[in-house]
């Protein structure tokens, strides 16, 4: 009977009340002597035949769907059509049907409104059914069979009064064998929005039109000279392709007096889908990409959309407020991601759509709000905050919902969109049904709003970041109905905010966050994962000569790391911060030491080559390779401990880098080589191996030297010997008064003789020491020979 009083426009007579209870006794007689003795006891958790028939009973027998209401908001003169399905759930024919419509209660106030809708269905029978001429009549409804309705009543027929909120059911009336009499068996209420004529004081909405997707694109370029990029899968090309959901988001906006809400990361993302790119496949394998026309029109058309509109535009990757205001700002660097994402947010909006956006407003996840936030997100440059009233809630002694700007100190403001409106379009829209009665639930609210004061006021609906393409085309069809609508007028997000505040709302940040939401935020780990990825990119960077190619890249995909839209994959979010942690790496360890093998030397000074490699497309400079000996004492690099030379390497080529050493004692001893950064950061992994020097003692190389002077003395002497005893002989070719020349009198000019070879490799003196090993060129070598890759 509660539920009854609820929605009854006139209290039952005493006369129908005592027909109604006679008839339920009845129904009830022929049930009830039919049932069969019950146990004592059930099962825990088992329905009994009472629990298990109550959905497929009286009100609930027969399930009313209402499809389509229009106009959504009548004026005079209209016809309203109602249509939908009419299905029996119960195991008996209903015979006699007919379904009509019945008009209800007005609403009191918005509470009403949202008490109603949560009893839909079901319940007692309610309103007074209109002229029976207006509705349709079913012979026969047989179980689980759905049969379709429609329904068209002039809006004269409907009998509204004032202006206002109406319930509007759709019920069906009808007959088993087990009740045989007339009785409801089906109901569907409904909302029907009246005010025929232009409102005294209209008030002005602004909708925020979001086109925000979560993160596709890769920090990866390709292994080639274009930067190639990559994307972890296809799923925007689908969303961009016809049918798709921002396709529709575009389209269905484009027909609306809208405030565009766009993220750059988007616009890059599909930007860079007008060029050659790749997608990973399952198994990670890179495949070309095929939708470079999707994305080339949809640019196409959001350029002509937003043209002469305003377009407010997120911080680069839509980075989450709430994750850095309540753990960010507890690791070093975080909030310097900020400042950067906004700054690159107006280079993006103005490259690819020509427009020049507005950057002042900060958009934390479903508008929840506290102090903290409030300072992150003014310190990147915005002033004006998107907050959501049901987590900015007004003082208990305020009637009416105030205007949505409001002045919360230190040179910003919040503009506080309606949670009620806000939120209309959350749940599942994918049925018609679901989506009718959301829209007539909105327009109802708003209404109901518009009525609570003759104050002018702002409001703004601000719905969720990423719709689906159900619910954005309800989201579409209330916002069409509610402008089309006679007490609400259009207006722009920069109005809203610039309008006069309301001096009775609230202007005092809420201090506490919600549990629910701050669960769903970027850990502390996160952060320390950006930043260390931070340093790598700033060590890598410096050793570049055209550093754009790896910083811009790179730094848009440490801001998606921080993005919004990870609260709802939680789990992927560390999949992509890894991803970009490794593919760092990767390129870093392209420029690398190249190993080495043991190294032998065999005297007191020589030079030890070290090659560096560099397989990047582009040349390293800054470098410094420095060379270090594990032993000073006993072996010396360049004359001291370490030794350091600047390294140039091209594309492609590894060098070779000669240092000079000098050895005093013989053994292994372990080298070490390591390249660092102009700063003197350590670069790449450091390479370490032995040199094993076998040089002679001096007293050997002294004893070894005698005995090499006199073999080379005694082969002298011999040679001597025998070319004097040729000359003893007479030539017979030479002619009459010509002699041969002996050796002594030809002089000390050199013929080529190995005996004169020999005497140019004698020591000049017998002290000299026998030389040692010869030393390699210290100069630097060539590029070197191009690597492969």
């Amino acid at each position: 009977m509660a539920e009854a009083a609820d929605f009854s426009t006139v209290s039952p007579s005493p006369a129908r009340r005592l027909l109604r209870r006679t008839g339920a006794l009845l129904a009830a007689a022929p049930l009830l002597a039919s049932l069969p003795l019950l146990p004592a006891a059930a099962p825990a958790g088992a329905a009994t035949p009472a629990t298990a028939a109550s959905s497929s009973t009286g009100t609930s027998t027969v399930d009313v769907a209402v499809n389509s209401l229009s106009p959504s908001a009548p004026t005079d003169g209209d016809t309203v059509s109602v249509s939908g399905t009419v299905t029996n759930k119960g195991k008996q024919p209903v015979t006699g049907a007919h379904v009509g419509l019945r008009v209800g209660t007005s609403y009191s106030g918005r509470t009403a409104v949202d008490q109603a809708a949560k009893n839909g269905t079901g319940g007692a029978a309610d309103g007074s059914e209109i002229s029976r001429k207006y509705g349709k009549k079913f012979a026969k409804l047989a179980p689980g069979v759905a049969q379709d309705f429609k329904l068209s009543v002039p809006v004269k027929a409907l009998h509204l009064g004032a202006d206002g909120v109406y319930q509007l059911s759709v019920a069906l009336m009808g007959q088993t064998a087990a009740q045989p009499y007339q009785q409801t068996l089906g109901i569907q209420r409904t909302f029907l929005p009246w005010q025929p004529s232009n409102a005294d004081t209209s008030m002005r909405t602004t909708a925020l039109w979001p086109l925000i997707s979560d993160s596709h694109l890769t920090a990866e370029t390709g292994a080639n000279e274009q930067q190639t990029p990559v994307f972890d899968d296809n799923d925007l090309a689908k969303q961009i392709g016809p049918g798709g959901r921002l396709q529709q988001m575009l389209a269905l906006g484009s027909e609306l007096d809208v405030t565009w809400v766009i993220d750059p990361d988007l616009l890059a993302s599909v930007d860079a889908m007008t060029e050659p790119y790749k997608v990973k496949g399952a198994n990670g394998k890179l495949r070309p990409g095929k939708n470079q026309a999707d994305a080339k029109q949809w640019l196409s058309d959001l350029e002509t959309a937003v043209q002469g509109q305003k377009v407010v535009t997120l911080p680069f990757a839509d980075p989450d407020l709430a994750s850095l205001a309540h753990t960010g700002t507890k690791v070093t660097g975080s909030l310097g991601h900020l400042k950067d994402a906004t700054d690159a947010a107006t280079l993006t909006v103005q490259t690819i759509l020509h427009t020049k956006p507005d950057t002042s407003y900060a958009w934390p996840a479903e508008g929840a709000v506290d102090r903290d936030i409030v300072k992150v997100a003014t310190s990147a440059g915005a002033d004006k905050i998107i907050a959501r009233s049901d987590h900015f809630p007004e003082s208990a002694g305020l009637t009416y919902t105030p205007s949505a700007a409001r002045p919360i100190g230190g040179g910003a403001s919040a503009v506080v969109a309606d949670g009620r409106l806000s939120t209309a379009f959350q749940g599942d829209m994918t049925g018609a049904e679901g989506s009718t009665l959301a829209i007539q639930k909105f327009l109802a609210q708003s209404l109901m709003l518009n009525k609570q004061t003759d104050k002018q006021r702002s409001v703004v609906v601000a719905p969720q970041r990423m719709p689906t393409a159900s619910q954005a085309q309800t989201m579409a069809k209330a916002l069409h109905a509610l402008q089309d609508g006679t007490w609400s007028q259009p207006q722009t997000l920069s109005a809203a905010a610039k309008a006069k505040p309301d001096p009775a709302a609230t202007t005092r940040v809420p201090h506490a966050y919600p549990s629910s939401l701050r669960k769903q935020e970027l850990s502390r780990s996160a952060f320390e994962q950006i930043r260390a990825t931070q340093r790598d990119l700033e060590n890598f960077q410096v050793v570049l000569t055209d550093q754009s190619r790896v910083v811009t890249p790179f730094g848009r995909a440490m801001d998606r790391e921080m993005s919004t839209s990870w609260r709802a994959e939680s789990g992927m979010s560390g999949s992509f911060r890894d991803g970009v942690s490794s593919y760092l790496s990767g390129l870093t360890e392209q420029v690398a030491l190249i190993d080495k093998s043991e190294v032998k030397l065999s005297g007191r000074s020589a030079t030890i080559p070290v090659s560096v490699q560099n397989n990047l497309w582009q040349d390293v400079d800054h470098l410094t390779l420095r060379l270090t000996s594990g032993n000073g004492t006993r072996l010396k690099i360049g004359g001291d401990t370490f030794q350091d030379q600047e390294v140039k390497i091209a594309s492609g080529h590894s060098q070779s880098v000669k240092f000079t050493t000098t050895a005093k004692a013989t053994g292994p001893i372990t080298v070490h080589a390591q390249l660092y950064t102009q700063d003197g950061a350590p670069y790449g992994e450091p390479l370490a191996f032995k040199v094993d020097v076998t040089e002679v003692t001096p007293t050997v190389m002294l004893v070894i030297a005698g005995g090499v002077l006199l073999l080379v003395l005694a082969g002298y002497r011999m040679y001597q010997q025998r070319k004097r005893a040729a000359a003893a002989q007479p030539d017979e070719d030479a002619p009459e008064g010509d002699s041969v020349a002996t050796d002594d009198e030809a002089g000390d000019e050199p013929d080529g003789d190995p005996a004169d070879t020999a005497r140019a490799d004698v020591p000049q003196q017998p002290s000299d020491p026998t030389a040692d090993t010869a030393p390699e060129s210290t100069d630097p070598s060539g590029t070197g020979e191009r690597v492969d890759r």
